[in-house]
């Protein structure tokens, strides 16, 4: 069988699948069976599949995902996330746009101790949105940075989809969790960029209104109890990390102990809040698990039947310069954002994109973070970006998708910016990690 004959065969069953409504994991290893009994010879490939699939989820490289959900979920559920919001919204004061900049620092926060993306806009949607409705903000202005703002939770670390990445793509956890925190750091201050243009252009789009000012006293105390242990959580993750002292797993295990350590010191962990977040890490790492194991074995077969060779053979062949091939690669992922969800995204293009793009010479924790840049922006690409239905759901009830996809518009081109960025200077993600 040809190349591109294996190659429409397995992605063919997996497409049939999942139109008729079958979950995307049990269509991969539909698919996978099927495939092993053509490619593999029999029943002899099918339990040769089985066992090198099982293999993968034995990985040590795997355990940070349900510690990292661990810590997001306790986070979203014992109350810290709320405590950090109220305090960075009494630092701001009087700021034009104050909600607004609040929603991006106080997001960021939240984003980067909860990686999730869904969680984080859940709850900046339902906190912020009525308040700076009743304020008079423009949807612009209160829609747009929640749905940025939540998308950060892919880049910078811990991100459990940056870490299930990384395992898809046999990429280095640690190098590809530091190398998002600049990228990151610096897409916020462009969230920061926008809202400030915005305030300028239209000074209606977030009216100014009174409020308590704080003594100086007040907002020192705020930051050191209630933004300080939060980002301090973080900071220790990382600094561990970068360090040597630990490795992400062992930094994960220390990041969801800190938050049990916050929740109890604050008097806010319960055991309803503890049952929660374990039955949400829970959900989350099983469905995490199958993915891991559908796409070892999909990965297998499209080597073993020979259309990854013969794909990288075709892509090449064009003889395009390697930056038009980025390119290409990424619109791919922007395309099938309108229509899926990031954990497919990545199941039906790691296999294919990331030996090819070690064939056209890219670093790949490099290109990996190109990648989840092109999953946050596919968080949030009209018609059917998940984070746009997750907005509506938690909006006022006049909101309609028009409105959304309108305030989402100027922070995907912030993204847009910051792909250009690392493009032209790579070193904007790499200059961390080489030094990890």
């Amino acid at each position: 069988m040809a190349w591109f004959e294996a190659l429409g065969l397995l992605l063919g069953i997996i497409v049939v699948l999942m139109a008729v409504g079958m979950p995307v994991a049990i269509a991969f290893l539909a698919a996978n069976l099927a495939g092993a009994w053509i490619f593999m010879g029999g029943e002899r490939g099918v339990t040769l599949m089985l066992n090198n699939g099982l293999g993968a989820l034995t990985s040590f490289a795997l355990v940070p995902i349900p510690l990292f959900l661990l810590m997001g979920e306790l986070f979203f559920h014992t109350g810290l996330g709320k405590r950090m919001f109220n305090a960075i919204d009494g630092l701001l004061g009087r700021l034009p746009g104050r909600l607004s900049y609040v929603t991006v620092l106080g997001g960021t926060g939240f984003s980067t101790l909860s990686g999730s993306s869904m969680g984080a806009t859940a709850l900046l949607g339902s906190l912020m949105v009525p308040e700076m409705t009743k304020r008079g903000y423009s949807r612009a202005m209160s829609i747009g940075p929640i749905l940025g703002t939540g998308g950060l939770a892919i880049i910078i670390p811990p991100s459990a989809l940056a870490v299930l990445l990384a395992t898809l793509a046999r990429v280095d956890i640690g190098a590809l969790l530091v190398a998002g925190i600049v990228p990151g750091l610096l897409l916020a201050c462009l969230y920061i960029l926008t809202i400030f243009l915005y305030t300028k252009l239209d000074p209606k789009c977030a009216p100014a209104y009174d409020v308590e000012p704080l003594s100086a006293r007040e907002k020192t105390r705020l930051v050191v109890r209630d933004v300080l242990p939060m980002v301090g959580v973080m900071v220790v993750i990382v600094a561990m990390m970068m360090g040597g002292i630990a490795t992400p797993s062992e930094a994960a295990a220390f990041g969801a102990l800190g938050v049990i350590v916050l929740a109890a010191a604050f008097r806010c962990l319960t055991w309803e809040a503890i049952r929660r977040s374990i039955e949400g890490a829970l959900r989350v790492t099983l469905m995490a698990y199958l993915i891991v194991f559908g796409s070892a074995t999909f990965s297998q077969l499209m080597a073993f039947s020979g259309a990854s060779r013969g794909l990288i053979a075709w892509a090449t062949g064009f003889d395009l310069d390697p930056v038009l091939m980025l390119l290409a690669m990424f619109a791919v992922l922007l395309v099938l954002g309108m229509f899926m969800e990031q954990i497919s995204m990545m199941l039906l293009t790691v296999p294919i994109f990331f030996p090819l793009a070690i064939s056209l010479g890219f670093d790949p924790v490099w290109f990996a973070l190109i990648m989840l840049l092109a999953l946050e922006i596919s968080f949030t690409t009209p018609p059917f970006g998940l984070l746009l239905f997750v907005m509506k759901g938690v909006a006022p009830p006049d909101t309609t998708m028009r409105d959304i996809y309108v305030a989402a518009f100027p922070f995907i081109g912030c993204s847009l910016v910051l792909v250009a960025l690392l493009i032209l200077f790579p070193q904007i993600a790499l200059w961390l990690p080489r030094g990890f």
